[in-house]
């Protein structure tokens, strides 16, 4: 027998891989599920809950996403429904290998007369990390959204730096096909340098961004300012469209000025991960 080859004996690096499709029906008054799929190391978990919202917590049991990972996630929220997904945990992007990249692709349809409130948990970047990332959401007309995306360039609190790291983050709402909202985030190489320019971020480690679809929208501009300090803005892009952004000196800010925003503007419905 033939000895094998340094390179053939080498064993294939682990890649994660996980998928999860749902779907919301109305039944008696209230939200349940129509359909559930999970695949991988993508799971949803279902809190117990009132029943008139419905609430879906995801789960990414491989601990973090790396080069070559791919995570999908595809939701339906149908007519008369509310519902409210989030993330168990933060989700953290590690270092990837030259050439690869970690890959998260999430798409949201919603109803007319339906609500949904996207609320994940900070993702956070960590040296060497190269992350594709994309939210597509597609409204119908009447329909409601809260979104937030909060992002974290690497933990200040532990002496973290982002000297490389690639990072590339669409987001696009769309209503009946139209574009309402679109936002590209694209980050390579020294991102700390970047951030630290003063046109770009001014030395901030942490940054979210909000978006509110709903007939209420402009009602919610005073409130939504009152919220917020000196380096975050918040405007009507659409006389139903509300955006805001963001910037905080670390993780830690950037939660204590976020929570009780989304609390408000979900009613109390913020879920409990959230406080864990």
């Amino acid at each position: 027998m033939l000895p094998m080859s340094p390179q053939s004996a080498a064993p294939a690096v682990a890649r994660a891989q996980g998928e999860v499709s749902l779907a919301v029906k109305a039944r008696d008054g209230g939200t349940t599920l129509r359909r559930l799929r999970q695949s991988g190391s993508l799971k949803c978990l279902f809190p117990r809950n009132d029943g008139r919202a419905l609430q879906a917590v995801l789960l990414n049991c491989a601990g973090g996403v790396t080069g070559g990972d791919r995570l999908s996630l595809a939701a339906r929220a149908e007519a008369g429904t509310t519902l409210t997904l989030a993330t168990q945990a933060a989700e953290r992007i590690y270092r990837a290998l030259p050439g690869e990249r970690g890959r998260i692709e999430t798409r949201l349809d919603v109803a007319e007369g339906a609500r949904v409130n996207w609320l994940p948990q900070e993702t956070i970047l960590f040296e060497g990390c190269s992350l594709e990332r994309s939210l597509t959401i597609e409204l119908q007309e009447g329909a409601t959204l809260l979104l937030t995306e909060p992002l974290v360039f690497g933990r200040l609190e532990m002496g973290e730096t982002l000297a490389s790291a690639r990072v590339l983050d669409r987001m696009e709402v769309r209503r009946a096909g139209v574009p309402i909202y679109l936002d590209c985030i694209r980050l390579a190489g020294d991102v700390q340098a970047q951030l630290d320019r003063p046109g770009v971020a001014g030395g901030a480690r942490a940054m979210a961004s909000l978006v509110y679809v709903a007939p209420d929208a402009e009602a919610q501009l005073a409130m939504l300012r009152d919220f917020l300090p000196r380096h975050a803005g918040a405007s009507l892009i659409h006389e139903d469209v509300l955006v805001m952004r963001l910037l905080s000196h670390d993780s830690n800010e950037m939660r204590s000025r976020l929570v009780p925003i989304l609390n408000h503007m979900s009613h109390d419905g913020l879920p409990r991960c959230w406080n864990i």
